[in-house]
């Protein structure tokens, strides 16, 4: 069964920082795009920040230089690292996979994970 089992968030308050991760599970994901999304209360999911399969990177404006998306060599494990954190990043963020990278920014992906609150305080 293929899974994706996301890890790492929690409350900060402003300025703070948290690590996300994503472990896949019964699949080899080294050929898809690999993506961090999120949701805030009233908001529609929104993509967060990507890496394809030969590792390029893309960021949504508002995270641009504060966060970073990373995998591991062996492409099992996903990471968000998160810094200098506001009250706007707070959203249930989820992590996702894809063959097509495109189609994660529009909120579409073949697996997703189940959520990983963040919230970030004042």
């Amino acid at each position: 069964q293929v899974q994706l089992v996301e890890s790492g968030g929690g409350s900060v308050q402003s300025g703070g920082s948290l690590r996300l991760s994503c472990e896949a599970f019964g699949n080899t994901f080294s050929t898809y795009c690999m993506g961090w999304l999120r949701q805030a209360p009233g908001k529609e999911r929104e993509g967060v920040a990507t890496i394809d399969s030969d590792g390029a990177t893309d960021y949504v404006a508002s995270v641009k230089d504060r966060f970073t998306i990373s995998q591991d060599n062996a492409k099992t494990t996903l990471y968000l690292q998160m810094n200098h954190l506001t009250p706007e990043d707070t959203a249930v963020y989820y992590c996702a996979a894809d063959r097509v990278g495109p189609r994660l920014w529009l909120g579409h992906a073949n697996y997703w994970g189940q959520g990983t609150q963040v919230t970030v305080s004042s």
